[in-house]
């Protein structure tokens, strides 16, 4: 399986999208300090996934969700309750 991810930063309260194929071990890295760009924003906690069979399609998602404002809005939207 391959997923899309948003992370939550917990010290500043911004949002992280991503993708990859083993979920718990990227978070790990991630809370680890082992991710350059999200590095200095730890701790994070994991708001949202989506599960894909194809890593194509989950590419094309997170590629999406980054570069269409209106996609990630109707997803923030959707999960309202959770990013509080």
């Amino acid at each position: 399986m391959f997923y899309v991810y948003i992370l939550k930063s917990i010290k500043d309260g911004n949002l992280y999208t991503g993708s990859t194929d083993d979920l718990k071990h990227r978070f790990l890295e991630h809370n680890g300090g082992f991710v350059k760009s999200t590095k200095s924003r730890r701790p994070f906690k994991l708001v949202y996934y989506e599960a894909y069979g194809a890593e194509e399609d989950a590419r094309l998602r997170e590629s999406r969700l980054k570069q269409r404002s209106r996609a990630l809005a109707q997803l923030k939207s959707r999960i309202k309750n959770s990013l509080t």
